[in-house]
């Protein structure tokens, strides 16, 4: 009679076992993606390529959150901006309340969580986590003449508030903080990228533009040219190509933890 063993799950490798995994969120926010790489068992090497520092001038942030009452809607486009504004209320003496009558719109839901144990409602999500999605979220509405909150990061596509303006809302845009590219101790980079690793992974934008210079001026992306690109979504991918990485990865669902699935299945499918 033929004996068979079972390999119990415990005893079976891990997917990313062996794999280097670079990821170039910034240091306070690298927690979750690299939690869910590490339990895959990857190597996982942190190269934060921005940091999130407060605008050059509160200002306009400020103005803005002194006549909350003059706006209808706030748009959140990122965690950092919902952060951004929940300190910001604490500093001016405003209580989180002075949102209760906005219609509130998230970009996806890592933003919309933000806005939890805060007693404020978040009105939609978009099922496509980018601007285009907050557009379609908001196309059934008659926003003529509605007045629109949107506190983001200095440098942002434009595609969310030239759209809502042409539909005749008006449209506020604030910085509510800044991504900036953070120093290294000579040979750090030289010393976290050796040996090369097998992906790099990307959630946003600056964090592409960030990278990319960072490893020009030390010249090394010469060294990074077996590595393998990973983009959490398609503005991200879109950003990267027009640098010229090729991007090997896209999740369908634009999450930390679809990014982190699909890095795992890149790796099942090679030979």
């Amino acid at each position: 009679m033929t004996e068979f063993t079972e390999i119990s799950e415990s005893a079976r490798p891990a997917p990313l076992a062996g794999k280097r995994v670079v990821i170039t969120r910034a240091r306070h926010q690298a927690g979750a993606l690299r939690e869910l790489l590490e339990k895959r068992g990857a190597e996982v090497i942190e190269v934060p390529s921005i940091e999130i520092r407060p605008p050059e001038s509160w200002a306009p942030f400020d103005a803005a959150l002194h006549h909350l009452r003059e706006f209808d809607y706030l748009i959140a486009t990122s965690a950092n901006g919902v952060e951004a504004l929940r300190a910001r209320l604490r500093s001016l003496g405003l209580g989180i309340e002075q949102l209760k009558h906005l219609r509130i719109g998230a970009i996806g839901p890592a933003t919309a969580r933000a806005f939890s144990n805060t007693g404020i409602t978040v009105h939609f999500v978009p099922s496509d986590y980018r601007a285009e999605g907050l557009l379609a979220a908001l196309a059934g509405e008659d926003i003529q003449g509605k007045s629109f909150l949107i506190p983001r990061a200095r440098v942002a596509r434009d595609l969310l508030p030239d759209a809502l303006r042409a539909r005749g809302a008006r449209v506020e845009v604030v910085e509510a903080y800044q991504t900036v590219r953070p120093r290294f101790r000579p040979g750090e980079l030289e010393r976290l990228l050796a040996p090369p690793p097998d992906i790099v992974a990307f959630t946003s934008s600056s964090t592409a533009r960030h990278f990319t210079a960072l490893i020009s001026g030390h010249h090394l992306r010469e060294k990074l040219a077996g590595a393998a690109i990973a983009s959490i979504g398609p503005i991200t991918s879109g950003t990267l190509r027009s640098l010229d990485w090729t991007v090997s990865v896209e999740p369908a669902e634009f999450t930390v933890p679809a990014l982190a699935a699909a890095i795992e299945a890149y790796f099942s499918r090679l030979p």
